[in-house]
């Protein structure tokens, strides 16, 4: 399931090449059958939370969840765009651009109110800070409050916005934390630890367009076998501590992490 930096480099891209122009919207596969009520208007904005995109139409928005299959193809044209290629739930037409949505769990027209009411489901996303809204302290109270294990509540998406199973994975390891101690154990000065870390991760995987989590290999654009410390590296060597990798299930997740690391 692409994570919340995946969604927001979408965002940018909508904000880039269809903010500001009118929009034909269309579902080829015949699914989004209420593509036609915002067709032909401007799109005003593209906005991420978490998870979720949100393209906000004249009058109204689409919500797209891309679940665990979704995904976007862009492409451009110059003359006639090309033929949709396989089941393409929505298809989104500038003047000289498309981008075909295939997939998603959820792809809906929904008005201001609904709008607001699904951002406000949300947990604090750690791509859209503001320190007004003080979202470092809404995370840290949420998990507080909470006898849920850590590694559960960090793929809560009323908990946090945006974290999947790679960085949950590799946020706990990074804090040397185990996911099943309970969240109202957890230090404030950890909960702020993982928080920032997860600013820090997030926003490379904005700008890279993948996930990186090793320190070393930050700035560059390592092989996928190289990204990560623990995520689907059951039964090897920790890369800290030599202990094998462990697997486990965590909600009907795959939970990967080092016991001799993250025994705190």
């Amino acid at each position: 399931m692409p994570e919340g930096h995946t969604v927001h480099r979408t965002a940018r891209k909508f904000q880039k090449d269809f903010v500001g122009q009118q929009l034909f919207v269309t579902s080829p596969q015949g699914r989004f059958v209420d593509a036609t009520l915002v067709s032909g208007q401007k799109l005003m904005t593209s906005e991420a939370f978490g998870k979720h995109l949100f393209l906000g139409f004249e009058s109204g928005f689409i919500r797209v969840h891309l679940g665990i299959y979704g995904k976007w193809r862009f492409s451009q044209f110059e003359d006639t765009p090309k033929e949709p290629v396989g089941q393409v739930r929505a298809r989104f037409l500038s003047s000289d651009s498309v981008a075909d949505l295939v997939g998603p769990t959820a792809c809906e027209v929904i008005d201001a109110a609904s709008f607001e009411m699904h951002k406000s489901r949300l947990g604090p996303d750690p791509l859209r800070i503001d320190p007004a809204d003080q979202e470092l302290e809404r995370f840290i109270a949420r998990c507080k409050k909470s006898k849920t294990p850590i590694g559960q509540l960090l793929m809560d998406q009323s908990v946090i916005s945006g974290i999947g199973n790679v960085y949950r994975a590799e946020l706990l390891f990074r804090a040397g934390r185990s996911p099943y101690r309970p969240g109202m154990e957890v230090s404030d000065k950890d909960l702020a630890a993982i928080w920032f870390d997860a600013v820090k991760l997030m926003k490379i995987g904005v700008s890279k367009g993948i996930m990186l989590t090793r320190d070393d290999y930050l700035k560059s654009m390592p092989a996928v076998k190289d990204r990560y410390f623990v995520y689907k590296r059951e039964g090897l060597p920790c890369r800290n501590c030599g202990n094998e990798v462990s697997l486990a299930l965590m909600n009907a997740r795959k939970l990967y992490w080092c016991n001799g690391c993250q025994s705190a």
